[in-house]
C-alpha cells in the first residue's frame, strides 16, 4: 500500500530554514515513496520570509511540481464550516491552518508541521516527522 501525501505547513519550512537545514532535501527524500502537496496558503506563507530572489524561485520550482490543492468555493466552504464548527466549541483557531487543514483533508494528505494546532482539528493527520 502506498503511503499517504504529504503537505508540509509552513512550519516545518521556517523552522528548518532557521535550524539552517534545507526542507527541500528532507521532502525529497519523502518523495522517493509518496506524493508531496502544496496549497497555496503555505506557499504564500513561506515565499514572504525567503529573503533571497533565487531560494524564492528554488522553493517555487519544487512547489511548482508538487500536488497542489486547488482552493475553489467547495474547500473555502468547508473550511467555514470547520471554523464555525471549532469556535462554537471554543476552539478558536487560526484561519490559515484550518484551511490547510482542509487542504490535506481533500486529498487525503499528512500534515507535516511542528505547529501543535493541527492536533486540535478533527480528522487531519499531523506528525512532525515522517518514518521512513
Amino acid at each position: 500500500m502506498a503511503a499517504s501525501p504529504v503537505l508540509a505547513d509552513s512550519s516545518y519550512y521556517i523552522r528548518l530554514l532557521r535550524e539552517r537545514r534545507d526542507p527541500l532535501r528532507a521532502l525529497a527524500l519523502a518523495a522517493a515513496t509518496r506524493d508531496l502537496v502544496v496549497c497555496g496558503i503555505v506557499r504564500c506563507e513561506v515565499g514572504r520570509a525567503l529573503r533571497e530572489p533565487e531560494m524564492l524561485k528554488r522553493f517555487q520550482a519544487t512547489w511548482n511540481v508538487m500536488v497542489s490543492v486547488p482552493t475553489d468555493n467547495r474547500l473555502w466552504e468547508d473550511v467555514e464550516r470547520m471554523l464555525w464548527r471549532l469556535d462554537r466549541e471554543g476552539n478558536v483557531l487560526p484561519l490559515t491552518d484550518v484551511a490547510i487543514a482542509c487542504c490535506a483533508m481533500r486529498v487525503n494528505a499528512v500534515v507535516l508541521t511542528f505547529d501543535t494546532d493541527f492536533a486540535r482539528i478533527p480528522g487531519v493527520r499531523a506528525v512532525s516527522r515522517l518514518d521512513s
